[in-house]
């Protein structure tokens, strides 16, 4: 390997410059790949134990709301068979969620998953919270066999302006526990990805919680100023006008 790719090597992740023997890699690094290939297929699998999230939520960040509810895929090999289930509530949990008058409705799950969600999803809503004390705040929800558009139906049934995902996102051979974090202004069935600004990659090696937070609160302040979300908020267009 030359000295280039070793320093290259220092500053990624990524499986750049492979070192090899002859024409095959080295065993290293045939181990090194099956262990973060086993390593992915078990976060998709690991199911999100929510009583024990809710107790952390309660203990760690101060929330006082919980709820815990479902999708329409009732268990996780359902949901991997049918992902469009999980962006839709099942019957019974869509009974439990109380239209209010909410600027915000915050929901945590599990996506493709689960490791990303016990790692930093408490740490992430501990360092934003306190700084939502002039935002009215719907009860927590928690659900699993979740995808992102779970969250504009729980929005809208809360009668919520904004609504917030905090959702493990699909592991790569560099990153099982990576979270992702979704918003929409005026949350409602049928939004889709251009309605919604993702800050992704929430992990220690990638965006680290508490700067996740700060973004994420920087979103939703623009959000709730603006009125809107998705393609039409950028951070880029802020730098534009101050320029």
């Amino acid at each position: 390997m030359t000295r280039a790719l070793s320093t290259l090597r220092r500053y990624t992740p990524a499986r750049v410059a492979l070192p090899s023997t002859g024409v095959s890699l080295a065993t290293s690094e045939v181990l090194a790949f099956q262990l973060a290939h086993a390593q992915a297929r078990d976060a998709v699998h690991v199911p999100l134990h929510l009583p024990s999230l809710a107790l952390r939520l309660q203990q760690e960040a101060g929330v006082s709301q919980v709820l815990q509810l479902t999708t329409a895929a009732h268990d996780r090999a359902h949901y991997l068979r049918n992902p469009g289930l999980g962006r839709r509530l099942s019957d019974a949990s869509r009974t439990q969620l109380v239209h209010g008058s909410y600027d915000l409705a915050i929901i945590v799950a599990d996506g493709l998953s689960a490791l990303a969600v016990e790692r930093h999803a408490v740490e992430t809503l501990a360092a934003l919270l306190p700084k939502l004390a002039e935002w009215s705040l719907a009860p927590i929800v928690l659900l699993t066999q979740a995808r992102v558009a779970v969250a504009d139906e729980v929005g809208e049934s809360l009668g919520a302006k904004c609504s917030l995902v905090l959702i493990g996102e699909r592991p790569g051979l560099s990153s099982a526990d990576s979270l992702g974090a979704y918003l929409t202004w005026d949350p409602c069935v049928g939004k889709t990805d251009a309605d919604r600004n993702c800050i992704s990659n929430i992990r220690y090696g990638g965006l680290e919680p508490k700067a996740a937070a700060a973004k994420i609160l920087w979103y939703l302040q623009e959000a709730k100023r603006l009125g809107l979300s998705g393609t039409g908020l950028k951070e880029r267009q802020l730098l534009v006008a101050g320029s």
